[in-house]
């Protein structure tokens, strides 16, 4: 029913993960059903079909870019809508079965993106181990709790309900990584502003048309809609043809992105709306304000400016 809080979660699996650990810092999540799910696909699947009411997957990560799967299920199939973000910093830690020193280790299972995270940190301090590619961080964390590896890098949410002891922590090259997760549900009214919010967007451009995507970005620009993020991705159509992913700053209930998303409309062959939700900052950081003459009050005063106009009262 369109307006009930989602109570049961579906999210890429399996069970121990980092997808796992940021869905469980929403309290409904926590409190509710968690469905694991094998791929991103079927995740999103079960909010199609009703099996779940919502779906955590990661959309993007500081250190290794989009998610390409995520994007192209973005623009595919029944759309889907972004009701929220989930912002989760990605430290790894290098576990094992007992305590034993490092200068020991002869195989460590790591997921490949894990792996290659952690890169120069493991030519570093483990120079002799052989790093061994497993299918996710759970299940390298479940290979080292059965000995089948000398240890695991894996995510701290695997090393109670594994009972793994902890060989380092923070196990990274770059300390800042943060993975950026969307939780999808079925269409339906965005929530609420908060004065600091991100709209979602997926757009493709004619691709015969001379400045095509010039014209995109313009018609933001021109309203002061700040475009924080673009990513391309093939539409499967044809050599030539791509989506385009934006993340702008600002909601669809206000003026100014509303303007935007009526001239993307005009130009755009396809616009698809994923969402307006609010901002997940892991710092306190002020809102993007709009430029002097692009705030919704201004909108608003130039629409009655002209209404006034067209009624034959003077301006």
């Amino acid at each position: 029913m369109p307006g009930t809080p989602p109570t049961r979660f579906t999210f890429l699996g399996p069970e121990g993960t980092f997808t796992e650990a940021a869905l469980r810092t929403l309290p409904a999540a926590e409190h509710g059903v968690r469905i694991p799910a094998r791929s991103v696909p079927e995740a999103l699947e079960a909010v199609r079909s009703g099996e779940a009411d919502a779906a955590l997957v990661p959309l993007e990560n500081s250190v290794g870019g989009a998610i390409p799967v995520t994007l192209d299920e973005l623009v595919t199939g029944t759309p889907l809508m972004i009701a929220r973000e989930v912002l989760l910093p990605v430290e790894f830690v290098l576990a094992a079965d007992v305590l034993k020193p490092l200068a020991g280790l002869r195989t460590i299972a790591a997921h490949p993106q894990a792996s290659a995270q952690c890169r120069h940190w493991l030519q570093d301090n483990v120079p002799d181990a052989t790093v061994v590619d497993v299918l996710s961080n759970a299940a390298a964390a479940l290979s080292a709790a059965a000995g089948e590896y000398d240890a695991a890098l894996c995510a701290p949410i695997g090393v109670p309900r594994n009972r793994l002891a902890v060989l380092a922590e923070k196990v990274a090259d770059r300390a800042e990584a943060v993975t950026r997760f969307a939780l999808l549900t079925p269409p339906g009214p965005p929530p609420p502003p908060t004065g600091d919010d991100v709209t979602s967007l997926a757009v493709s451009i004619r691709h015969d048309q001379v400045g095509a995507l010039l014209a995109v970005l313009t018609e933001l620009a021109v309203r002061g809609v700040n475009l924080s993020r673009i990513e391309s991705r093939p539409t499967g159509e044809q050599l030539g043809t791509y989506f385009f992913f934006l993340d702008c700053t600002g909601h669809v209930a206000e003026a100014r992105l509303g303007e935007a998303l009526r001239g993307l409309r005009r130009i755009c062959a396809e616009v698809r709306f994923l969402g307006s939700y609010g901002r997940h900052r892991l710092q306190p950081e002020p809102p993007v304000q709009a430029p002097a003459g692009l705030s919704d009050t201004d909108f608003a005063d130039s629409s009655a400016w002209l209404a006034r106009l067209r009624s034959g009262e003077p301006g």
